[in-house]
């Protein structure tokens, strides 16, 4: 099979480790090493010294939840990087263990087997972002003013019968007139 890439490197990303596998092609050999680095971002910055020391340019990073995020924008200004989707990736065949995600991942990388995902630019990220974050303070806030209703009809006040919203002007009002009364 050609090897489209001759220098590159699958990462299998966790919370606490980096697993990596950096794979070289030279004179129809195949050479791979192996790490394992930490996830504290001077760890994250001498892998990248390594792999730019190497001559290595294009890593393959499995996407885990959230943890790939910091080591891809530590890495993304000096590397082309393919983001794989964990579930779109082929198991290996026998045992799983991270080494071997690691070296299965430069090896698909190597020969231009991955599809990367959609990686939005940053701008979108940070909108993306605050879009959710004011999506969970409007849940909150929801649950917070259903659950003063409750303790509200608990009590048999029936504020919510004399004005639309209980937390609204004339009701934070009422709900003041009757703490300091």
């Amino acid at each position: 099979m050609e090897v489209v890439y001759p220098r590159c490197s699958g990462l299998d990303v966790h919370k606490r480790f980096v697993v990596v596998c950096l794979s070289i092609v030279e004179y129809g050999q195949r050479h791979k090493e192996l790490r394992q680095v930490s996830t504290m971002t001077h760890d994250i910055l001498a892998l990248k010294t390594w792999l730019l020391a190497s001559g290595c340019r294009q890593i393959a990073m499995e996407s885990t939840g959230v943890f790939w995020k910091p080591i891809y924008h530590l890495l993304e200004d000096s590397f082309e990087i393919v983001l794989v989707n964990a579930q779109h990736m082929k198991a290996v065949p026998g045992r799983k263990t991270d080494v071997k995600d690691a070296e299965w991942l430069a090896d698909l990388l190597q020969h231009g087997l991955l599809k990367a995902s959609f990686i939005p630019s940053s701008e979108q990220q940070a909108v993306r972002d605050l879009t959710r974050t004011r999506m969970r303070l409007i849940q909150e806030r929801t649950r917070l003013v259903n659950r003063i209703q409750k303790v509200l009809e608990d009590a048999n006040i029936k504020l919510a019968v004399v004005v639309s919203d209980v937390m609204g002007v004339t009701g934070k009002a009422i709900l003041t007139a009757l703490v300091a009364g």
